[in-house]
């Protein structure tokens, strides 16, 4: 069996928070073209349902919608026993969603603060520690967070510290767990995605007048796609990174390199 057939992901189950658009909806597009099943998802349920229609009908795997407030330890729990009740199993996992407020340090409130913090980070504690109980009774698995550029850098001129908080905690709560689990069978990761050109950022009246100033400061004078994160999450669900945990993955087009 050839490299790229040792890659597929035929035969494994998993889902996608915060699915229903942009990064998530490629990557859950990645592991079923791939040959996972997988389950999108969302608070936006009637967006989610869409998105999984349109990625059933384009790899004819079992793709089905669910509505999760990833915040909230009960309904995560709901969340991660439907899918194992559905697709009959999980291996794998990625804990994508996440929210960004720009507001300057000194006008934030303490609710802004906690808000980001509590659905970039507690939700992450919440959707890995239910799913990764799952995978530690049941032969393990692979758990993919979202983690950011901005836990490594500090992004100009928007202000946003409690994003780049919250996702500095991603990657330290990423390898926490990676070494906690590491002689368990679960593997846990995290991808840093630079800006990446979804069409929410493309559509906000906030940021659009910065894409111009990210592409000019970024070594590839671009913005990333959202697919061009589908094949390194598709590689950290397989079996071909056996011995990869703990590790944090930059794609950012050398973003952070100077």
């Amino acid at each position: 069996m050839g490299i790229i057939e040792k890659m597929r992901l035929d035969g494994k189950k998993g889902f996608v928070t915060g699915a229903a658009r942009g990064i998530g909806k490629c990557t859950a597009t990645g592991f079923a073209e791939a040959g996972a099943d997988v389950a999108i998802v969302d608070m936006d349920i009637a967006e989610a349902e869409k998105t999984a229609k349109e990625i059933a009908a384009a790899t004819g795997r079992k793709v089905f919608a669910l509505k999760c407030d990833v915040t909230n330890e009960a309904e995560v729990q709901a969340m991660v026993d439907k899918v194992v009740a559905e697709l009959g199993g999980l291996n794998f996992c990625h804990a994508n969603a996440g929210i960004c407020i720009n507001e300057a340090a000194e006008k934030m409130t303490y609710a802004q603060w906690l808000k980001v913090i509590n659905v970039n980070l507690n939700s992450i504690f919440l959707t890995d520690t239910i799913a990764g109980k799952y995978m530690l009774a049941h032969g393990g698995g692979s758990i993919i967070n979202t983690a950011s550029m901005s836990a490594h850098i500090v992004n100009v001129p928007q202000p946003q510290c409690a994003y780049n908080a919250s996702k500095a905690g991603v990657i330290q709560l990423t390898k926490s767990l990676a070494v906690e689990w590491a002689k368990k069978g679960v593997r846990v990761n995290s991808i840093s995605p630079g800006y990446i050109g979804t069409d929410l950022i493309r559509s906000s009246e906030f940021l659009k007048p910065l894409i111009a100033k990210w592409e000019d400061f970024s070594p590839m004078g671009r913005l990333g796609a959202p697919e061009e994160l589908e094949s390194i999450c598709v590689y950290l669900a397989g079996d071909t990174c056996a011995f990869t945990t703990g590790s944090d993955f930059i794609i950012d087009g050398a973003f952070t390199c100077f």
